[in-house]
Protein backbone atom coordinates (compact mmCIF):
# COMPACT_ATOMS: atom_id res chain seq x y z
CA UNK A 1 0.00 0.00 0.00
CA UNK A 2 1.09 3.26 -0.36
CA UNK A 3 0.49 6.56 1.27
CA UNK A 4 -0.14 9.94 0.50
CA UNK A 5 -0.38 12.58 2.61
CA UNK A 6 -0.55 16.59 2.84
CA UNK A 7 -0.15 18.20 6.40
CA UNK A 8 -1.63 21.69 7.24
CA UNK A 9 -0.03 23.44 10.11
CA UNK A 10 -1.67 25.15 13.59
CA UNK A 11 -4.95 24.36 12.65
CA UNK A 12 -7.49 25.16 15.54
CA UNK A 13 -8.88 21.56 16.59
CA UNK A 14 -12.65 23.10 17.62
CA UNK A 15 -13.27 24.93 14.02
CA UNK A 16 -11.54 22.30 12.53
CA UNK A 17 -13.80 19.64 13.61
CA UNK A 18 -16.94 21.86 12.47
CA UNK A 19 -16.04 21.79 9.21
CA UNK A 20 -15.40 18.55 8.83
CA UNK A 21 -18.60 17.57 10.04
CA UNK A 22 -19.92 20.21 7.76
CA UNK A 23 -18.33 18.50 4.76
CA UNK A 24 -19.61 15.25 5.34
CA UNK A 25 -16.77 13.63 7.16
CA UNK A 26 -17.04 11.34 10.19
CA UNK A 27 -15.75 10.96 13.48
CA UNK A 28 -13.51 7.67 13.48
CA UNK A 29 -12.29 7.90 16.92
CA UNK A 30 -9.71 9.46 19.42
CA UNK A 31 -6.65 7.78 19.83
CA UNK A 32 -3.32 8.01 22.53
CA UNK A 33 -0.26 6.41 20.86
CA UNK A 34 2.58 4.70 21.95
CA UNK A 35 4.90 3.73 19.69
CA UNK A 36 8.59 2.69 19.26
CA UNK A 37 10.75 2.70 16.20
CA UNK A 38 13.16 -0.04 15.15
CA UNK A 39 16.10 -0.31 12.53
CA UNK A 40 18.96 -2.95 12.64
CA UNK A 41 21.99 -2.39 14.23
CA UNK A 42 23.95 -1.08 11.49
CA UNK A 43 20.96 1.36 10.63
CA UNK A 44 20.59 -0.47 7.02
CA UNK A 45 16.70 0.60 7.52
CA UNK A 46 17.53 4.55 8.09
CA UNK A 47 19.92 4.29 5.27
CA UNK A 48 17.25 3.78 2.69
CA UNK A 49 14.46 6.13 4.31
CA UNK A 50 12.71 2.82 6.01
CA UNK A 51 12.13 1.86 9.08
CA UNK A 52 9.62 -0.65 11.21
CA UNK A 53 7.03 0.63 13.86
CA UNK A 54 5.09 -0.93 16.74
CA UNK A 55 2.36 1.00 17.69
CA UNK A 56 -0.50 0.78 20.42
CA UNK A 57 -3.42 2.88 21.20
CA UNK A 58 -4.00 0.54 24.32
CA UNK A 59 -7.17 -1.51 22.36
CA UNK A 60 -5.18 -2.22 19.11
CA UNK A 61 -1.20 -2.52 17.93
CA UNK A 62 -0.20 -2.58 14.51
CA UNK A 63 2.76 -4.05 13.51
CA UNK A 64 4.71 -1.45 10.44
CA UNK A 65 7.06 -1.42 7.83
CA UNK A 66 7.42 2.07 6.44
CA UNK A 67 9.93 3.38 3.49
CA UNK A 68 9.88 6.77 2.17
CA UNK A 69 9.02 6.71 -1.66
CA UNK A 70 12.04 9.43 -3.43
CA UNK A 71 12.30 11.78 -0.96
CA UNK A 72 13.66 12.68 2.51
CA UNK A 73 12.66 14.94 5.75
CA UNK A 74 12.17 18.16 3.25
CA UNK A 75 9.21 16.34 1.51
CA UNK A 76 8.38 12.67 -0.46
CA UNK A 77 6.68 11.18 -3.36
CA UNK A 78 4.47 9.33 -0.60
CA UNK A 79 5.29 6.40 1.63
CA UNK A 80 4.93 2.71 0.94
CA UNK A 81 3.29 0.78 4.08
CA UNK A 82 3.03 -2.98 5.28
CA UNK A 83 0.89 -2.99 7.94
CA UNK A 84 -0.77 -5.71 10.15
CA UNK A 85 -2.36 -5.99 13.77
CA UNK A 86 -0.57 -8.02 16.10
CA UNK A 87 -1.75 -9.29 19.08
CA UNK A 88 0.43 -7.99 21.86
CA UNK A 89 2.46 -5.16 22.28
CA UNK A 90 4.68 -6.54 24.83
CA UNK A 91 5.62 -9.89 23.23
CA UNK A 92 5.52 -8.15 19.29
CA UNK A 93 8.44 -5.45 21.31
CA UNK A 94 10.01 -9.21 22.69
CA UNK A 95 10.11 -10.39 19.35
CA UNK A 96 11.43 -8.00 17.51
CA UNK A 97 14.42 -7.49 20.30
CA UNK A 98 14.83 -11.51 19.87
CA UNK A 99 15.45 -11.05 15.80
CA UNK A 100 18.43 -8.50 16.29
CA UNK A 101 15.91 -4.88 16.11
CA UNK A 102 17.00 -2.15 18.16
CA UNK A 103 15.03 0.71 19.17
CA UNK A 104 15.40 3.93 17.17
CA UNK A 105 13.04 5.88 19.25
CA UNK A 106 10.09 6.03 21.51
CA UNK A 107 7.48 8.27 20.83
CA UNK A 108 3.79 9.51 21.53
CA UNK A 109 1.04 11.25 20.39
CA UNK A 110 -2.68 11.86 20.14
CA UNK A 111 -5.02 11.64 17.07
CA UNK A 112 -8.45 12.71 16.09
CA UNK A 113 -9.53 11.08 13.41
CA UNK A 114 -12.24 11.82 10.72
CA UNK A 115 -13.28 9.49 7.55
CA UNK A 116 -15.09 10.32 4.36
CA UNK A 117 -14.84 8.09 1.68
CA UNK A 118 -11.20 7.65 0.81
CA UNK A 119 -9.96 10.42 2.84
CA UNK A 120 -8.66 10.24 6.01
CA UNK A 121 -8.52 13.21 8.22
CA UNK A 122 -5.82 13.01 11.36
CA UNK A 123 -5.79 15.94 13.62
CA UNK A 124 -2.78 14.92 15.25
CA UNK A 125 -0.67 16.43 18.38
CA UNK A 126 2.38 15.68 18.79
CA UNK A 127 5.01 16.84 22.16
CA UNK A 128 5.99 19.86 21.81
CA UNK A 129 4.64 21.59 18.44
CA UNK A 130 1.86 22.76 17.62
CA UNK A 131 -1.14 20.49 16.65
CA UNK A 132 -1.78 20.00 12.71
CA UNK A 133 -3.80 17.95 10.38
CA UNK A 134 -2.95 15.15 8.23
CA UNK A 135 -5.15 14.44 4.73
CA UNK A 136 -4.65 11.43 3.74
CA UNK A 137 -6.07 9.22 0.55
CA UNK A 138 -5.28 6.81 -2.71
CA UNK A 139 -3.71 10.12 -4.79
CA UNK A 140 -2.17 13.67 -3.81
CA UNK A 141 -4.62 14.99 -6.05
CA UNK A 142 -7.68 13.46 -4.00
CA UNK A 143 -5.66 14.72 -0.77
CA UNK A 144 -5.12 17.90 -2.19
CA UNK A 145 -9.19 18.47 -3.44
CA UNK A 146 -10.32 17.20 0.11
CA UNK A 147 -7.57 20.17 1.64
CA UNK A 148 -9.89 22.28 -0.70
CA UNK A 149 -12.79 21.23 0.91
CA UNK A 150 -11.70 22.83 4.13
CA UNK A 151 -10.29 26.02 2.98
CA UNK A 152 -6.97 24.86 2.66
CA UNK A 153 -5.00 25.82 -0.75
CA UNK A 154 -3.78 21.78 -1.04
CA UNK A 155 -0.56 23.36 -3.42
CA UNK A 156 0.48 24.69 0.04
CA UNK A 157 0.62 21.58 2.21
CA UNK A 158 3.31 19.69 3.60
CA UNK A 159 4.20 16.52 2.05
CA UNK A 160 6.56 14.73 4.66
CA UNK A 161 6.10 13.06 7.70
CA UNK A 162 6.15 14.08 11.73
CA UNK A 163 9.87 14.50 11.21
CA UNK A 164 9.71 16.89 8.27
CA UNK A 165 7.34 18.84 10.92
CA UNK A 166 9.31 18.57 14.22
CA UNK A 167 11.97 20.04 11.65
CA UNK A 168 9.98 23.35 10.77
CA UNK A 169 10.30 24.24 14.35
CA UNK A 170 13.49 23.27 15.22
CA UNK A 171 14.05 19.80 16.49
CA UNK A 172 15.94 16.77 14.69
CA UNK A 173 13.50 13.67 15.53
CA UNK A 174 16.64 12.04 14.89
CA UNK A 175 18.74 13.22 18.05
CA UNK A 176 15.91 12.13 20.59
CA UNK A 177 15.78 8.52 21.84
CA UNK A 178 12.24 9.18 23.30
CA UNK A 179 9.71 11.95 22.48
CA UNK A 180 6.28 11.80 24.33
CA UNK A 181 4.05 14.24 26.31
CA UNK A 182 6.47 13.67 29.66
CA UNK A 183 9.40 14.90 27.87
CA UNK A 184 12.13 14.44 24.94
CA UNK A 185 15.32 12.82 25.79
CA UNK A 186 18.67 13.55 23.36
CA UNK A 187 20.28 10.40 22.53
Amino acid sequence: MEEFEIKFLEVDVPSLEKKLLAIGAEKAGEYTYSRTLWDYPDKSLDEKDAWVRLRTDGKETTLTYKERIGGSDDGDEGMKEIEIVVENYEKTFELLKAIGLVIKREEGNKRIRYIKGEVVFDIDSWPFIPTYIEIESSSYEKARSAAGELGFDGSQGIIGTAGTIYKKYGFDKDEYSSITFEGMVKK
